[in-house]
């Protein structure tokens, strides 16, 4: 089930919000001591999160969350991204990224509950969660307007409001769950990169970003903050290896002249402030690489 984008947070006592948690969604099946993860598109995650394979139930439960890596208090993507590309179990990466599972909704408690409301599988959910397998997200009844507080003090992603009474429809945009952003993020393909300068001459300036119009991709803006010097020198090591004649972007006067043009086969999450009329990205800041199909990112 997915949010609905909403402007501006509010409260209203027919609702409940919750914080947005900057990771990796996943749905996680626990059957006697086989545990199964995949994320939202369906990918098996079971084998590179291996920490979570203890948690436990006493009936089979599916449950909808967040996998997440805590720094100081509040989650990182940008930490997390260590352990999204690594296949298998990794002991040291383990020790150095350790994540958790924030639950915030079940599907399944020995039976179906989705047909279940909001409330009723809440109380479902946290009483899984008194096995200590892990944790359940808060909820905030009503008073939206005082967790948006804390989310902008705290510089969180956002905030997801959800409808009393509502059930859950899996793989539906619902408007009874409703998401407000501090921080806007997108997905976008990378189509190419421009030479860099200064300190980055011997890797790149900034990644060429667009979204498919047809059979090639329509030009969204690049972006050259937001990397380590770690990612700087493995994308580079990996665009090298993606390396194309000619321009996978449609004809754009905004595409930068020296651009070197690669296969459009990385997805890059971009967190951004709002777009231009011409629909670029707006104070672009790179946020890591996903595991989407690029073919899935449409222009509109």
């Amino acid at each position: 089930m997915l949010a609905t984008p909403w402007p501006a947070p509010f409260s209203d006592d027919d609702w409940v919000f919750e914080p947005k948690w900057d990771g990796v969604r996943a749905l996680v099946t626990v059957a006697g001591d086989q545990v199964t993860i995949r994320g939202r598109r369906g990918s098996d995650y079971t084998d590179r999160y291996p920490e979570l394979h203890a948690l436990r139930h006493d009936r089979p439960c599916v449950l909808d969350g967040e996998i997440v890596a805590i720094v100081e208090g509040v989650p990182s993507f940008e930490r997390l991204q260590r352990r999204m590309h690594v296949a298998g179990p990794d002991r040291r990466l383990q020790g150095d990224v350790p994540v958790s599972f924030v639950a915030f909704d079940i599907l399944h408690d020995g039976d179906p509950v989705i047909d279940e409301p909001l409330e009723h599988r809440r109380e479902r959910l946290e009483r899984v969660a008194s096995g200590a397998w892990g944790s359940v997200g808060p909820a905030v009844p009503a008073d939206g307007e005082a967790l948006w507080a804390t989310i902008t003090e705290r510089d969180l992603e956002g905030m997801v409001a959800k409808r009393r009474g509502s059930r859950y429809r899996p793989g539906v945009r619902s408007p009874d769950w409703r998401k407000i952003a501090n921080v806007l993020v997108t997905e976008a393909v990378v189509g190419g990169f421009t030479p860099g300068e200064g300190g980055r001459g011997a890797s790149f300036g900034g990644l060429l970003l667009g979204r498919w119009d047809g059979d090639r991709l329509r030009f969204v803006g690049s972006v050259g903050t937001g990397f380590s010097d770690a990612d700087v020198r493995s994308i580079r090591a990996a665009l090298d290896e993606m390396t194309r004649e000619g321009s996978p972007f449609h004809p754009d006067d905004a595409l930068p002249a020296g651009a070197t043009w690669v296969e459009p086969l990385l997805v890059a999450s971009i967190g951004y402030r709002d777009t231009t009329a011409a629909g670029r990205l707006r104070h672009p800041r790179f946020r890591g690489f996903t595991d989407d199909d690029p073919r899935g990112l449409v222009s509109g």
